[in-house]
C-alpha cells in the first residue's frame, strides 16, 4: 500500500483527538473503519505509530517522527488546492506570506485581506527554507524567527525588519506539576521531566540543549512536532518551550523561565522596502495583539518597564530595517 494525502489525515486525526473514537467521529467514517485503515498504515511503515490504551492512544517515538512530517506536507497540501482554485476563478492579486509558527498569524492575515488582495500562506518549520523562498520569488515575505545563538543564513540582497529584538522564550508544564504554582519556574525544578524539542526547527534543538546544558541539566528528550508536544503536556508526559504568547489551559500551564535563558529575534524578509512597509504594521498590531492576551507575557513586559508613553518596555519593540548584501552564510 502506498501511503496518500488521507492517510496522513487520518493520522493527524488520531493525534489531534487523542482516540480512535472521536478522530472517527471528526472525520466522519465509522470506527471500525478507522482502526482498519491504520492498520494498514502501520503495516505499510513497518511499525505502531500509536499506542492503544484504555483512555485513548498516544502517539509512540516512531508515530512523533511520522506526524512531524505529515502535518508540514498536509499544509502545503491545502495551499496548493487553494492557490489553484483562486488561479482558476480569476481572482484578484495575491499576497504569498510565509511564516514559522506564530499566534499572531490570524490577525496579520485578516488585517492585511482586503478586496482585490487575497493573502496565501505557507508554513514552514524551517526559517532558513522560507527566506530562500523569499530570495527566489516564491515568496513575497515572511516571518520568522532566529534562536538566540543560531545566526539564520541569510540570503545576498534580503531586506529584514526586526519586529523584535530579544522575545524570552517560556515553558509549558502539565497544570498539577509542583512548579506550574508559581508564575516563575527554575530549570533545576524541571530536571527530572522529559522535554519535547522539535528538531526540525532551525536552531531550535541547538538552542534548548544549551540552555539545560548551562545549568548542569541533561534530562530525558523526546524529538516531535510542537502539536503533538502541547497534546503529551496535557498528559503530563513531558515538558516544553513555547512562545510566551502562548495561553495556559486547565491541562496546562505556561510559565516564564528564570533569567530568561532562551531568547529569539523576529524578523520580517521581504525583496524590497517597499514590500516590507506594505505589511509590517498589520503584523505589528497583530504581534500586540496576542501578546497583551496571554496573562504571562503582559505581566513579563509589565516588569519589564515600559517606557514613557509606550505600552512595552525598551528593546522590546523595534522597527529597524536593513539591506543584507553580503554572501550567504
Amino acid at each position: 500500500m502506498e501511503l496518500e494525502v488521507r492517510h496522513l489525515r487520518a493520522l493527524c486525526a488520531i493525534a489531534d483527538a487523542g482516540s480512535l473514537h472521536r478522530a472517527a467521529r471528526r472525520l466522519g467514517v465509522a470506527q471500525p473503519t478507522l482502526s482498519t485503515q491504520l492498520t494498514r498504515i502501520e503495516q505499510a511503515l513497518g511499525g505502531s505509530l500509536f499506542v492503544r490504551e484504555r483512555t485513548g492512544c498516544r502517539p509512540t517515538p516512531l508515530g512523533r517522527t511520522v506526524l512531524g512530517r505529515a502535518r508540514p506536507l498536509l499544509a502545503d497540501m491545502s495551499i496548493l488546492v487553494r492557490e489553484a482554485r483562486a488561479a482558476a476563478a480569476g481572482g484578484g492579486s495575491r499576497l504569498r506570506v510565509g511564516s514559522t509558527a506564530s499566534r499572531a498569524l490570524a490577525g496579520w492575515l485578516r488585517r492585511l485581506r482586503r478586496p482585490g488582495l487575497e493573502p496565501t500562506l505557507q508554513m514552514d518549520v524551517s526559517a532558513n527554507a522560507l527566506l530562500r523562498r523569499v530570495t527566489d520569488g516564491q515568496l513575497d515575505v515572511a516571518f520568522v524567527h532566529e534562536v538566540e545563538g543560531c545566526p539564520l543564513h541569510i540570503p545576498e540582497g534580503l531586506r529584514l525588519r526586526v519586529l523584535v529584538e530579544r522575545e524570552p522564550q517560556f515553558v509549558m508544564l502539565p497544570a498539577d506539576h509542583p512548579a506550574a504554582g508559581r508564575p516563575v519556574v527554575r530549570l533545576a525544578e524541571l530536571a527530572d521531566d522529559r522535554w519535547m524539542v522539535d528538531p526540525t526547527v532551525d536552531g531550535e534543538w541547538d538552542g534548548v540543549h544549551r540552555m539545560l546544558r548551562a545549568v548542569g541539566l541533561n534530562p530525558r528528550v523526546l524529538h516531535g512536532d510542537y502539536h503533538t508536544a502541547a497534546s503529551l503536556v496535557a498528559t503530563g508526559e513531558v515538558v516544553t518551550v513555547c512562545q510566551p504568547s502562548s495561553q495556559s489551559h486547565p491541562d496546562m500551564a505556561v510559565r516564564r523561565l528564570h533569567g530568561d535563558p532562551l531568547g529569539v529575534r523576529l524578523l520580517l524578509a521581504a525583496r524590497t522596502r517597499a514590500e516590507l512597509d506594505a505589511v509590517y504594521p498589520a503584523l505589528e498590531e497583530a504581534y500586540w495583539e496576542v501578546a497583551r492576551q496571554s496573562t504571562a507575557y503582559r505581566e513579563w513586559l509589565e516588569r519589564a518597564g515600559p517606557r514613557p508613553g509606550a505600552p512595552f518596555p525598551p528593546g522590546a519593540r523595534t522597527a529597524t530595517d536593513r539591506a543584507v548584501f553580503a554572501p550567504a552564510r
